[in-house]
C-alpha cells in the first residue's frame, strides 16, 4: 500500500514521517518547490520536539518527497482552510487544488482521507460535487473519509500517537481500513463515525476552548477592575469538581482555535451568536493588552514605546509558530498608528521577522524599562531574575519575581 500525504505542514510532515517510520510506504508532496527540496536534501523546515529523529527513522525507512501528487492507494490531505475576512465562510481553494491533482493521478479503488479542517457538510456539498465533475463515482470509484488531526505545536509526535483518532467515513469498510492504517503508530482510541460527524466535532472541539478563553479573558478583564487576582480566582474556582475555566491571555493564536469557530459563524450566521461573540472577545484581547501597557506606562512615568520590550512573538511558549500571534497583532495595530520603535525578543525564532526584534536577550534588556511578556517560553521563567529592575506587566502570569502586573 502507497501512501500520498499531500501537505507538508505543521501537520502533514510530522503525519507524513511517523507513518513511514512505522512501516508504510510513504510519498510526501507538496506544492512549494523549496519545502520539497529542503526535505530531499534532509533540512527539516519548522522546529518541533522529536521530529529530528523522527526525520532520520522516515528517511532510513525510504520516505520520498515531490512536488505534485503521485499515484497512491491512500491520500492523506493536509493543506491549509482559512476562512475569509469579510463573510467568514471557510476557503477552500486549497483543498480544492489538492482534490484535482489527486483525481488527475488517482486509480479506481483510492481512499482520499481529509485531515484539513472544514466546516460540516463541506464533504457532501463541495467535496462530493467536484469528485462527481471529474467522472468518479463517490464511494464506490473514489472513497471520501474525514480523519482530522488534534495535535499542537511543542507537543506533536506524542499526541499522534496517544490522542484518540476520529475517522469518519461513509462505510464501515472504509472505516476499518482507515483505522488499522492509523492504528500502525497510533496508540489511542479510533473513534469511527459519520463524514457529518466528524467534521462537526473538529470545529466543535476548538469552539468549546475558545468560548472557554473568552470567559477568562473577561473575567480577567472584571478582576482587574476591582483588584483582584484573576487567577488566584481560577484557581479556586477550578476546585469545584465540574467546573474548568481556562486561562486568560493576550489574544488566541494558532490555526485552530483563532480560525475554526468562524466557520460555524460563516454556516450559521443567525444561529452561532455565542461563538461570534466569543470570537470578537478573543480578537479585541491584544487591543486591551495594549490600553493596559499604556496604562502601566503611564503609571511608572514611561512615556516612549521606545522604552518597552515585547518578550515573545510566537503564538504560544516553546514552539517558533507564529501563526495569527497576539503579539504580531499587537504590533501590526501599533504600525498603523505609525508606531515602530518597540523592541522585542522570542529565544525560538532564527530569523528576524519584525523591526527592533533582539537575538540578544541581555542587550534586549539592557535597552528597555518596562517588558511585556506575551508567550510563556521556558527562557523567560529560567532568566526571571534578570529581569527584577524591569516594570514588568506579564500576561502569562508565568513569572514570580517581584511586584509584576497581571493580565
Amino acid at each position: 500500500m502507497t501512501i500520498n500525504v499531500v501537505g507538508l505542514g505543521y501537520i502533514g510532515l510530522p503525519t507524513a514521517l511517523i507513518m513511514a517510520a512505522n512501516g508504510a510506504k510513504v510519498v510526501g508532496s507538496d506544492i512549494d518547490a523549496d519545502v520539497v527540496e529542503k526535505l530531499k536534501t534532509g533540512r527539516l523546515t519548522f522546529e518541533e520536539p522529536g521530529l529530528d529523529e523522527l526525520f532520520g527513522k522516515a528517511a532510513a525507512a525510504g520516505i520520498e518527497f515531490a512536488s505534485r501528487p503521485v499515484g497512491a492507494d491512500v491520500y492523506i490531505v493536509a493543506v491549509p482552510t482559512p476562512y475569509n475576512d469579510k463573510d467568514k465562510k471557510i476557503d477552500l481553494t486549497y483543498l480544492k487544488n489538492a482534490l484535482l491533482d489527486i483525481l488527475g493521478v488517482c486509480e479506481k479503488g483510492c481512499i482520499i482521507a481529509i485531515e484539513s479542517t472544514i466546516s460540516p457538510g463541506v464533504i457532501h456539498r463541495q467535496i462530493y460535487p467536484a469528485v462527481r465533475e471529474k467522472g468518479y463515482v463517490c464511494e464506490k470509484d473514489i472513497h471520501i473519509a474525514y480523519v482530522p488531526e488534534r495535535i499542537i505545536p511543542g507537543n506533536m509526535i506524542y499526541e499522534l500517537i496517544n490522542n484518540s483518532r476520529t475517522i469518519g467515513a461513509a462505510s464501515e469498510d472504509i472505516g476499518v481500513k482507515l483505522a488499522g492504517l492509523y492504528g500502525a503508530f497510533c496508540k489511542g482510541e479510533m473513534i469511527t463515525t459519520s463524514i457529518q460527524v466528524a467534521e462537526m466535532t473538529k470545529v466543535v472541539e476548538n469552539t468549546y476552548r475558545d468560548i472557554n478563553i473568552a470567559f477568562a479573558n473577561e473575567l480577567a478583564k472584571m478582576c482587574n477592575v476591582e483588584g483582584v487576582n484573576v487567577h488566584d480566582v481560577i484557581k479556586i474556582a477550578n476546585m469545584h469538581p465540574r467546573v474548568n475555566i481556562l486561562s486568560p491571555g493576550p489574544g488566541v493564536g494558532g490555526h485552530c482555535i483563532s480560525v475554526d469557530p468562524w466557520f460555524l459563524v460563516g454556516d450559521y450566521p443567525t444561529l452561532a451568536e455565542l461563538v461570534f461573540t466569543a470570537r470578537r472577545v478573543n480578537d479585541y484581547q491584544p487591543i486591551y493588552v495594549l490600553s493596559r501597557i499604556r496604562e502601566i506606562m503611564r503609571e511608572n512615568g514611561i512615556s516612549s514605546m521606545s522604552d518597552v520590550g515585547f518578550y515573545g512573538l510566537t503564538y504560544k511558549e516553546n514552539v517558533d509558530d507564529t501563526r495569527r500571534s497576539p503579539a504580531l497583532q499587537i504590533l501590526e495595530y501599533l504600525d498603523s498608528f505609525f508606531v515602530t520603535d518597540v523592541k522585542s525578543f522570542d529565544p525560538m525564532l532564527k530569523n528576524t521577522i519584525v523591526s527592533n526584534q533582539y537575538d540578544d536577550f541581555d542587550k534586549f534588556l539592557t535597552n528597555i524599562k518596562m517588558l511585556v511578556v506575551l508567550v510563556a517560553h521556558d527562557h523567560i521563567v529560567a532568566n526571571q531574575d534578570k529581569v527584577r529592575d524591569k516594570v514588568v506587566y506579564d500576561t502569562r502570569s508565568c513569572l514570580g519575581v517581584g511586584d509584576v502586573y497581571k493580565l
